[in-house]
């Protein structure tokens, strides 16, 4: 599960919850290292529909069919990491203040001590590194962490640490010079955020 968190035991979840949280802990893997070869197949059997949300499934299957872990490494490392920064840096703090380790990291901070949500000591990016909150959402929602997991608590979450600038990451990635395979996974990103936001929206 979480790169950050320790984990719970997890409740039971409706299919369309586990779903939501599927991709959550999709893109939190995807943003938080290079997919390996096995992801990389699994990625390739991806379906899809006509909704953005299911282009951009589509669109990644095919990517991913056509990528080999040494590229994909090498792009998330232009992305991502780069010699002293990649071209995009994945953080709440930089979107929301233009530096990093900023007053929305000190906030996430608070709210993980408050819902008991403890970082791992062998990670070293800041929690607010966005693969890290799609992995923590992706635990809200199946009940792996002890807060609770209720839909006010996820809303409460993505509204704090996700609603005001995840969408624009993922639409930063989209369009990054660098990304070929990863361009439709900001696509994705992008699609996802709007869904949830639409959803929590009339909650």
């Amino acid at each position: 599960m979480s790169n950050t968190a320790e984990i719970q035991c997890p409740r039971s979840v409706s299919e369309e919850d586990r779903a939501r949280a599927q991709i959550y802990q999709l893109l939190g893997v995807l943003l938080v290292d290079p997919p390996s070869s096995d992801l990389l197949k699994g990625l390739a059997s991806l379906q899809g529909d006509e909704t953005p949300l299911g282009s951009a499934c589509k669109n990644l299957a095919a990517l991913a069919e056509r990528t080999n872990p040494y590229d994909a490494e090498r792009e998330f490392n232009n992305l991502f990491v780069g010699l002293g920064r990649g071209e995009l840096l994945p953080y709440a703090s930089y979107y929301l203040t233009g530096f990093l380790n900023e007053k929305p990291l000190a906030e996430l901070r608070t709210d993980l001590r408050s819902r008991g949500i403890k970082a791992r000591s062998d990670v070293k990016e800041p929690e607010d590194h966005i693969g890290t909150l799609c992995e923590i959402m992706a635990g809200i929602i199946t009940g792996e962490f002890p807060c609770d997991s209720g839909l006010a608590s996820q809303k409460a979450f993505f509204d704090t640490h996700l609603a005001k600038w995840a969408a624009l990451f993922f639409t930063d990635l989209e369009e990054a010079q660098s990304a070929v395979f990863y361009a439709p996974v900001g696509s994705l990103g992008r699609a996802f955020m709007a869904v949830e936001a639409d959803a929590f929206a009339i909650q």
